[in-house]
């Protein structure tokens, strides 16, 4: 499984969709963090009463985290979509089956790397809040909190992009759907009118994702993303499964 990951990164690495992502969205966070920090100044050195004032994490971290958010919507799709529909287009995918490894090795494989891939944005983001330390108090519980909620979030991204990839053999057409499904997902209580504890507000990932953007740390939204990403990665194994059987 070690090897399927570092093969994954590898061809993340040497494509330039992959410099292409990286570059765009680390340029979209330092300008939103530029930007946020800039509005900070601006806002707090006017004339605030003091419980008016809101600490320089929170104010920055919500819009940096925010953006990332959306961003990663956009993103992961663009690199999920060649992740197995480009084996079945070039009909390497037999090869994969008859692998001395098991389909569920390959899948979580190839699900690792496009997470440690992303991690490495959320490496920049973390140190772009850190640098705020030099001449302010910062709240880590909050940074990390976020993270967490953000590293889920993308993992969540991940698993259903990779399971959309292997129903197709067009990587655009691949992303075009898991672009559909996730917006679906992030924004699902937004399509329908229900309680806050409904049901669409239940399955709305954007729901799940709040708390960890509010600093807090609920278990049930953990276990949420968690098991939407086992969900989704065990239908692609599946998926792969019968299409080995057919063949």
């Amino acid at each position: 499984m070690f090897n399927v990951v570092r093969k994954e990164l590898k061809s993340l690495f040497v494509t330039p969709m992959g410099w292409v992502v990286l570059a765009m969205l680390i340029s979209m966070f330092g300008y939103f963090f530029s930007d946020s920090l800039n509005k900070y100044f601006e806002v707090m050195s006017g004339s605030l009463r003091p419980e008016e004032r809101q600490g320089v994490t929170a104010w920055i971290g919500s819009t940096v985290f925010g953006a990332a958010s959306f961003f990663m919507l956009f993103a992961v799709p663009l690199l999920t979509m060649r992740t197995i529909s480009e084996e079945r287009r070039q009909q390497t995918l037999t090869f994969l089956n008859t692998a001395p490894i098991s389909l569920t090795e390959i899948v979580v494989g190839k699900f690792f790397g496009l997470l440690a891939f992303l991690s490495i944005l959320l490496g920049v983001i973390f140190i772009m809040m850190s640098a705020l330390a030099m001449w302010a108090d910062i709240d880590y519980g909050f940074i990390l909190s976020n993270l967490l909620g953000l590293f889920l979030l993308v993992g969540s991204f991940c698993a259903l992009g990779i399971y959309v990839s292997s129903l197709t053999q067009q990587p655009v057409v691949a992303a075009i759907i898991s672009f559909v499904v996730l917006s679906a997902l992030l924004f699902f209580d937004n399509f329908f009118v229900d309680s806050p504890n409904g049901v669409t507000a239940y399955l709305s990932l954007m729901r799940h994702f709040q708390p960890f953007s509010r600093g807090l740390i609920d278990t049930s939204d953990i276990v949420y993303f968690l098991l939407f990403i086992i969900t989704f990665l065990t239908l692609t194994v599946r998926r792969l499964d019968a299409d080995r059987l057919r063949g």
